[in-house]
């Protein structure tokens, strides 16, 4: 989903510019940008009508003029799920008060580091992460992964970016846990009953360019274009093929005295049925919108995004909202950006 309203405003295309406490999530070689001694980011962000909710917290801290640290915490869940599996009692009578409730969650812990490199420009990055997936009592899974990045920049002007997120693939191993009545209401429901499983995610590339135009000393403009690209089999993209599949996502930042900001992207292009053409199976592009705003005064900014789960054919839009915060004094380190 990505964190940051900043970022989803401009549909996720910010691997060559991040540079702040969010890049943790999005480029860990961009947290070389913070300059403080503690950065911090907040966002809430909820789906399906409430049903389920995102949140994440990032911190940032600077170690010296060469290299930054970064922690960040993100949980997805969805809370109060029925569990009727206790239903009907031992006399085989229904009992609502027997209804509990449990959470479908999944936590995601990233501890990512950057680098300055002695070639000018050039910074890199890397995260491990840790991953933590829970469903009630019934489920649990851990896994772990590293993620890759670097970022190059030419005279405040050219970003390139690039991530490998997964690079040696993130496995997730899941445990189970059933008492026999919750076992003999899966079986009378036709339901499978789980021993144990494996999940894993194959690596993936982003790749990503912004020029920064100064259009005069009050008003700047950074278009960004990245591409995602994965290699686990042939994928509904704007580039598809059995060895790889390719996703484009473009983004655009107008700022206004770095105190205003005014954000657009596209992105998760599909091929889809037409909506008013399914007889004759006539397929179109879709593509998933965003739109922010964000606004800074001295060490606070906050930033509003309107998006999208899918893309423009499905109406699952939702208001996000992020904070971030400079907490403490300036380190007198410079940032490159």
């Amino acid at each position: 989903i990505g964190v940051g309203a900043d970022a989803l405003g401009m549909a996720n295309a910010v691997v060559a510019q991040t540079n702040n406490v969010n890049s943790g999530y999005w480029n860990p070689a961009g947290l070389i940008g913070v300059n403080k001694w503690l950065d911090v980011g907040l966002m809430h962000a909820e789906f399906f009508a409430g049903i389920a909710k995102y949140d994440y917290l990032g911190l940032a801290h600077r170690i010296d003029d060469r290299s930054s640290l970064g922690f960040s915490v993100l949980r997805f869940a969805v809370d109060d799920i029925p569990n009727t599996t206790q239903l009907i009692d031992n006399l085989g009578n229904i009992d609502y008060d027997r209804i509990t409730t449990f959470t479908a969650a999944d936590y995601a812990f990233l501890l990512s580091y950057a680098r300055k490199t002695k070639i000018e420009g050039l910074n890199v990055g890397g995260n491990f992460k840790v991953i933590y997936r829970q469903i009630g009592d019934f489920a649990k899974s851990y896994g772990f992964g590293l993620d890759a990045g670097a970022q190059y920049h030419i005279k405040n002007k050219w970003k390139f970016g690039l991530v490998a997120r997964d690079v040696t693939s993130t496995f997730n191993a899941w445990s189970f846990s059933f008492t026999d009545r919750e076992k003999e209401a899966l079986y009378l429901s036709q339901n499978e009953i789980p021993v144990r499983s494996t999940e894993m995610t194959a690596p993936r590339l982003s790749l990503g360019g912004c020029y920064r135009f100064v259009i005069n000393d009050k008003i700047n403009l950074q278009p960004e274009a990245n591409l995602d690209l994965t290699f686990d089999g042939k994928r509904n993209t704007l580039i598809a093929s059995k060895a790889v599949s390719i996703d484009p996502r473009v983004g655009l930042e107008a700022g206004y005295k770095g105190m205003l900001f005014v954000r657009a992207g596209i992105n998760n292009f599909q091929r889809a049925l037409a909506d008013a053409d399914t007889l004759n199976q006539k397929k179109v592009w879709i593509y998933q919108p965003g739109l922010g705003v964000g606004f800074k005064v001295k060490n606070v900014e906050v930033d509003y995004a309107f998006t999208n789960l899918a893309n423009q054919s499905n109406p699952l839009y939702t208001h996000i909202f992020s904070l971030k915060l400079n907490l403490t004094k300036n380190t007198g380190y410079n940032s490159p950006y």
